[in-house]
């Protein structure tokens, strides 16, 4: 096989610091609506005592998602062998870190004290899976930072599959103790759910492919790098899997929501009663977000236009937002449920549904995080060398197959047919 040549984006165009200036606006407004709320107080916010995880949990929780899907690339080309993936790795595992950053930096200025930090990092509860999250996001950051160097020093390639595997058992672990923390909590009958945490790891999938989808296209389009159709195709191909794979285990979850007693009210109030919840989660998150794009991506006509699928990839991503509010809001907003059939009632709100509206500092500090992502990702392929010349049908052919003709990439599609060979007379 041969050497595969990356290059840091050259040149210092207007555009490029036009858009690196928009993505510094949205970290410039989420630090801004932090120190709002860290100067007033919550009370600023529309959370309250029964709604104390916020929008800005919602994109929090969706960026730390989105950041193990995004590795997956670089685990299918590592782990699973799969060496048509192995030049957009390095990007791969960029856009994870750079997403998980984004995360965890809404996490944390959301605390309200952010200094109280030092308190979860020198004191350890072991027996909260927040206490375990600790160590899986700050591991993640070494683990990939590692799995990078092994794939860009050429003199570290032969200890890059088992820094793979490795990566790739921690990202499923960090979905799992992500997706955990709902699962744990017994006390909303919104959670308390073990397929949670399987759930989450199909939903990373789906996520960070979009991402990472339209990082590609971008990126190779405004640098005017080649990208050939094959690495589209590719990339459809796992992204209508995993939208696939995601619907279905909401499905599953609903229905094992319904088979328990227990949580027939909270399956009737997101699905039927809930209002802006029910509306966010059957018009967006299963039609647009779901149904929608399986549709582009299926369908012959859109499913090889690049620009349908990148709309497909975004309606994935507005739809998994909305999935994330639907999940950690909506599950919130329905009351405890204190005594199991008995109506409760107090002047302390109880029984009752809590009301919640997203404040600006909430929606700029969540927007803060995915500008933070983007930052990053615009800074690094800038300065070192994170992007493939050339991601062009016939190099990647050369590359991976120097004996055999182009066509041999378009094994999934219907287009072409495989010549019948011939023997030499």
């Amino acid at each position: 096989m041969r050497e595969i040549p990356f290059s840091p984006l050259p040149g210092r165009s207007a555009e490029y610091y036009t858009l690196l200036g928009w993505f510094a606006l949205m970290v410039a407004g989420g630090l801004g609506g932090a120190w709002y709320m860290e100067h007033h107080g919550h009370w600023v916010t529309g959370m309250s005592n029964e709604i104390v995880w916020g929008t800005p949990h919602v994109f929090a929780v969706f960026l730390i998602v989105a950041a193990s899907g995004a590795l997956n690339v670089a685990s299918i080309a590592s782990v699973f062998g799969r060496v048509h993936y192995k030049p957009l790795s390095p990007l791969s595992a960029l856009v994870s870190l750079a997403l998980l950053a984004g995360g965890l930096a809404v996490l944390v200025l959301d605390l309200g004290r952010p200094d109280r930090l030092i308190v979860a990092m020198t004191t350890y509860n072991f027996k909260s899976i927040f206490a375990w999250n600790i160590y899986l996001y700050t591991g993640f950051f070494v683990v990939v930072g590692i799995y990078i160097w092994m794939m860009m020093e050429w003199r570290m390639n032969k200890y890059k599959s088992p820094v793979g595997v490795f990566a790739f058992l921690w990202r499923l672990t960090l979905t799992t103790g992500t997706g955990s923390i709902f699962g744990f909590l017994v006390a909303r009958q919104a959670y308390d759910a073990a397929i949670m945490a399987p759930m989450f790891i199909i939903l990373s999938f789906t996520y960070g492919i979009a991402i990472f989808y339209l990082v590609v296209v971008s990126t190779y389009t405004w640098s005017e790098r080649p990208l050939g159709d094959f690495v589209i195709r590719r990339m459809r191909n796992m992204l209508r899997i995993f939208v696939a794979a995601g619907l279905y285990f909401v499905i599953v979850f609903n229905l094992t929501n319904l088979y328990a007693t227990e949580h027939h009210g909270v399956v009737r109030f997101i699905l039927l009663d809930g209002g802006v919840y029910t509306t966010l989660f059957w018009v967006v998150q299963v039609f647009l977000g779901g149904i929608v794009p399986l549709v582009i991506l299926f369908q012959p006509g859109l499913g090889h236009n690049r620009q349908a699928i990148g709309l497909a990839a975004a309606l994935v991503l507005v739809g998994g937002v909305c999935q994330m509010y639907v999940t950690i809001i909506g599950g919130q907003a329905y009351p405890l449920v204190l005594f199991p059939g008995m109506d409760v009632s107090s002047s302390f709100f109880d029984g009752v549904v809590a009301s919640y509206t997203p404040s600006l500092p909430e929606l700029l500090l969540g927007l803060g995080g995915i500008g933070l992502a983007l930052l990053i990702v615009t800074l690094a392929v800038k300065l070192l060398p994170f992007l493939p010349d050339s991601l062009a049908d016939a190099d990647m052919d050369r590359r991976f197959h120097p004996d055999e003709h182009a066509a041999h990439f378009d094994e999934d599609d219907e287009e072409e047919e495989p010549q019948p060979a011939t023997k030499a007379a």
